[in-house]
């Protein structure tokens, strides 16, 4: 195959197998979770979180499902295709998790500009993937991570609006992701792909209690 589609090192059997379960088991969560936030959403909150918890939770399914799919996929044409959206989807996942927490503030002319801010980058994210590909990987890495930790700009600003215990959940989260980036470039290692994911996951597990902590004690409920 050309070596334009590169795609790293080839994973064993074993190691697609345990990557698959890891984004499985996330995949299956995120639907429940997803699922239950948009009915409680629905029932408890007003019209502008209805709407931040869609973009959160078709953001969270959307980008393990894409995961998933490319990273079970065999090395073809399909699977360059998967690999923008893989890539692509990171971007997204960033700026719809902090969504439901920065709608909380958009009354705050800092935090609705800091709301614009990271979802234009995760457009410019997503343009870099998509007309780019296999190209400014080292790039899209320190995206991802001032992305995830652009948040500390607004932080004063924004705890305001939160109950305590959802900064909390945000920060424990963003250190899980970052911990887990480690693994994400640390290819020579035997199920680093697995361990990543299982990283992604977890962090997204912390950050979805998070936006459920936002919803239900940040209206009172």
């Amino acid at each position: 195959m050309s070596e334009l589609f590169n795609f790293g090192r080839h994973y064993d059997l074993h190691e697609i197998v345990a990557d698959g379960v890891v984004n499985g088991i996330g995949i299956v969560f995120a639907l429940v979770g997803a699922t239950a936030l948009i009915f409680y959403a629905t029932v408890w909150s007003s019209h502008g979180e209805i709407a931040a918890a869609w973009v959160y939770a078709l953001g969270l399914v959307l980008c393990l499902s894409i995961s998933f799919t490319y990273n079970i996929w065999p090395h073809s044409r399909t699977k360059w295709l998967l690999r923008r959206l893989d890539h692509s989807a990171i971007f997204i996942l960033i700026a719809a998790t902090y969504t439901p927490f920065l709608q909380r503030g958009a009354g705050d002319p800092w935090i609705a500009a800091m709301l614009a801010a990271i979802w234009l980058t995760a457009i410019f994210g997503v343009s870099l993937k998509c007309l780019f590909p296999g190209r400014f990987d080292k790039l899209a890495i320190l995206l991802y991570l001032a992305m995830g930790w652009s948040g500390v700009i607004v932080m004063d600003e924004v705890s305001q609006y939160l109950p305590p215990v959802t900064v909390l959940l945000i920060v424990i989260g963003g250190l899980i992701y970052s911990l887990g980036v480690i693994f994400h470039v640390w290819e020579r290692l035997r199920f680093q792909n697995a361990i990543w994911h299982a990283f992604v996951v977890a962090a997204a597990a912390v950050h979805y209690g998070a936006v459920m902590t936002c919803f239900s004690l940040g209206s009172g409920i």
